[in-house]
């Protein structure tokens, strides 16, 4: 099935040639089926890059998803033009009425500071705060899943010596979770860290579950009973060249950073990297949209339950 997305959105033509198949709203119209409405918070520079690998996982599923990208009014991103923001993207004011199946939270390079010193903390706080009654599941990568732990849980994160960067291999720790229903044993993500959160902090709050976990990563997968909130630590959307891309960007400024673990055949940078992870990948997100979203969000989604009204 399809994924609805904004005519002219750069996306389109990406997905159409690795033959995702996508709609504009002309079309999605003359279908009688309610496609599930996904929005995306993107706080990544590289928003287009973004876009993009979200669409790809969203699109490869029997689902038809209306996609819509949101951004915050309080920091405008200056990795992407002026145009495409204003033409892509909602601001926060313009969407809070509206209720939606799911949302994603992306990462944002911003984990040298406090949550308080981000410059879109108090807007991200009153997003991920309406979150609760007006999306049925949210989705968090990395920082934004940090982020989220933090606010909703008061779950701190803590800075590694290191940077946590390459592909690692994890486990699913808690038995017959639905969103790695499918998942082999062993499976590998991408991660791309300077800072992380303890498990023992984890176990602390009785709303929260750990799904996954990695010997060298750490906690992977969170999940509140029910799957109305769900934390991602890796980057399991990440393109076969964005740890390159991100090692290269950082070598090449004279930042300390080591070769990505377990990425480049030998360990040798001049070496073509080999995805690793993308059947994880859109199985994870197969499993959120159907197990999460499309089979318990009502039809109407102005009936949508809160989490208070879920008894969560």
């Amino acid at each position: 099935m399809p994924i609805k997305i904004q005519k002219g959105l750069p996306a389109r033509e990406t997905l159409e040639k690795e033959n995702i198949f996508v709609m504009d709203t002309d079309r999605a119209e003359t279908q009688d089926i309610r496609p599930l409405r996904i929005i995306i918070l993107n706080l990544m520079p590289t928003k287009i890059t973004t876009e993009t690998q979200l669409a790809r996982l969203l699109g490869n599923t029997p689902l038809q998803v209306e996609l819509e990208l949101m951004r915050t009014d309080t920091h405008i991103g200056t990795h992407v033009s002026y145009d495409h923001l204003m033409t892509f993207y909602k601001t926060f004011a313009e969407i809070k009425d509206q209720m939606f199946d799911g949302m994603i939270i992306t990462g944002a390079p911003v984990e040298h500071l406090e949550f308080e010193e981000v410059s879109y903390w108090q807007e991200l706080c009153e997003i991920m705060e309406w979150s609760k009654t007006h999306v049925y599941s949210t989705f968090h990568i990395c920082w934004g899943a940090q982020a989220a732990l933090y606010y909703h849980y008061g779950v701190p994160k803590i800075p590694l010596d290191e940077k946590l960067f390459g592909i690692f291999e994890h486990k699913v720790t808690h038995q017959n979770s639905i969103l790695f229903r499918g998942f082999d044993d062993t499976f590998l993500t991408p991660h791309s860290r300077h800072t992380t959160i303890r498990k023992e902090d984890i176990l602390k709050v009785k709303e929260l579950k750990i799904l996954s976990e990695s010997d060298k990563a750490g906690v992977y997968a969170i999940s509140t009973d029910g799957g109305s909130q769900i934390f991602i630590t890796g980057h399991s959307e990440y393109d076969t060249l964005t740890l390159d891309a991100e090692y290269r960007r950082d070598k090449n400024a004279g930042l300390p950073i080591h070769v990505p673990e377990n990425y480049y055949p030998d360990d040798d940078d001049t070496k073509m990297p080999m995805n690793t992870w993308r059947s994880a990948a859109n199985l994870l997100y197969s499993n959120w949209l159907n197990y999460f979203v499309y089979q318990a969000t009502p039809y109407d989604l102005d009936t949508l339950p809160s989490l208070k009204e879920r008894g969560l």
